[in-house]
């Protein structure tokens, strides 16, 4: 399966009648494996940072989680392994994976429970694959 596959069918895939609004799969250094349409552009230092904070859980937090120029509140996640962050109605869940990162971004009705969902599933299949 191609990596726009797993994004096409597996993240932007329909939930209870909604679905995220952007998703993408990026490499650890942060080259883009494949993405929705929707997927903001994003800054280099952006997903530098985001692995800072995989490696020091916690580092985000006084500044918050930059993606594509909008910054997310980062809230309650899994030090080392996924990191939430809430702006407004919506927000981002990216899970990391031995080689990927996984993006959902996510607007009402949408909820937090669902982007985590459908990003933390495949980021464990991917795991599970070696990836």
């Amino acid at each position: 399966m191609s990596w726009q596959a797993y994004v096409d069918e597996h993240l932007m895939c329909e939930i209870d009648g909604h679905h995220l609004t952007a998703a993408a799969i990026l490499g650890h250094d942060g080259s883009v494996w494949a993405q929705s349409s929707s997927f903001p552009q994003f800054k280099s230092e952006e997903i530098t940072n985001i692995m800072n904070d995989f490696n020091e859980p916690g580092s985000l937090a006084p500044t918050g989680l930059y993606l594509g120029s909008t910054k997310y509140m980062v809230i309650q996640g899994e030090p080392g392994a996924v990191i939430r962050g809430k702006k407004g109605s919506g927000g981002v869940t990216v899970k990391k994976t031995n080689q990927a990162l996984i993006f959902g971004i996510y607007e009402e009705p949408m909820t937090p429970g669902q982007c985590n969902m459908v990003v933390e599933r495949l980021g464990d299949y991917l795991i599970e694959q070696g990836m």
